[in-house]
């Protein structure tokens, strides 16, 4: 059990992430979902999960199976995109990972590799890293759209029990797991201390993949993140037999263009034409008549221009989630440079060995 003793300056920064975390959802996935009772409630991405197991080796095997997760692999950085969630973790200071890996390995069976990465062993880093890329491409990508409909929809359930009743009320709704007496949260969670708040306040982050336990990170000089079990993804629906709905109602070039702001990343009006395929001038066309209809919120950011959807474009696009994101497929986010590849016999390490099975939990 963690006691959060929260002060009034924690009480009044208390606040939704206004969006989610790729790589720390990516994280978590990988482990909620190798929970057969988690996986019966999302058979679509855990069945995408085992589809992609022999790829994603080195994921599933450095990785806990339940429980504890280092905290350098959930970081408060990297909220833009995969690519940089996957920075944040690179940049994490060797002596943190040693001490964050043998806390979490140490009911795990001892091999090769979880010692080498337990020694921040670079090369293992690198490893893992390929393999969340690949993980977030084959299990949530599918999904994003779906997953950040829901979120929002957390967020303004939530904006409306503040507002009626305050703090209190929704620090009292959160999850049964937390129960609130003030000043203190108890939270039933991975592992147990007496803990104050940073005066940063508290980051509230509800996702279907934190598993059966909410999951806390107290960093000094940053808000204490508190990651808790929410509703889980409905399954996205089949792809619909005929033309694509989305692109009768706004054209195939402005649907595609639509479903690319709906993946991660920072979309400005040169990345927006690249990678739609279109020219800048198009895609500012494009996104001015999306932003038109309320679909598109537009801002300056030094010399660029930075698009979003809106509320409204998340709902538009997550009602045709299953729809492909242009000729030839659905939309995936560059991947980082491997060095672990997949062959007839399973993934290999950079060695040329196969991975081990995971041991028991």
């Amino acid at each position: 059990m963690i006691f959060l003793r929260l002060e009034p300056a924690d009480l009044v920064r208390v606040r939704f992430a206004d969006r989610l975390h790729p790589i720390g959802n990516t994280i978590l996935a990988c482990q909620a979902l190798r929970d057969p009772a988690l996986a019966a409630v999302m058979p679509e991405p855990a069945s995408r999960g085992e589809a992609v197991a022999a790829a994603t080796g080195p994921l599933r095997h450095l990785l806990p199976a339940q429980g504890f997760l280092p905290d350098f692999l959930t970081p408060y950085h990297g909220l833009e995109s995969v690519a940089a969630g996957i920075e944040a973790i690179r940049a994490t200071p060797r002596q943190r990972i040693r001490a964050e890996l043998t806390e979490a390995y140490a009911n795990l069976p001892a091999t090769p590799w979880r010692r080498r990465f337990a020694a921040a062993d670079r090369d293992v880093l690198e490893l893992l890293t390929v393999s969340l890329a690949r993980y977030y491409d084959a299990v949530l990508a599918p999904h994003w759209s779906d997953l950040t409909l829901t979120h929002r929809s957390w967020i303004a359930r939530a904006a409306q029990t503040y507002a009626l009743s305050g703090v209190d009320a929704l620090l009292t709704d959160l999850h049964p797991a937390i129960r609130w007496r003030p000043p203190v949260l108890e939270i039933d969670s991975w592992w147990s201390g007496d803990v104050r708040g940073t005066g940063e306040g508290v980051l509230l982050i509800p996702t279907p993949f934190a598993g059966p336990r909410p999951r806390v990170l107290v960093e000094p000089g940053q808000p204490v993140l508190l990651v808790y079990p929410a509703l889980a993804l409905a399954p996205t629906g089949t792809a619909r037999s005929g033309p694509d709905p989305l692109a009768r109602l706004l054209g195939g070039t402005r649907a595609a263009v639509l479903r690319r702001l709906g993946e991660p990343g920072r979309h400005t009006t040169t990345t927006l034409g690249r990678h739609s395929g279109i020219s800048s001038s198009s895609a500012s066309e494009h996104a001015t008549a999306l932003r038109a209809a309320g679909l598109v919120s537009s801002d300056r950011a030094g010399g660029a221009i930075v698009h979003r959807l809106t509320p409204l474009g998340v709902h538009l696009l997550a009602q045709n989630a299953s729809r492909p994101a242009g000729p030839g497929g659905s939309a995936r986010v560059g991947r980082v440079g491997a060095r672990a590849s997949a062959g007839p016999s399973g993934p290999r390490s950079a060695a040329g060995e196969p991975w081990p099975e995971p041991g028991p939990p």
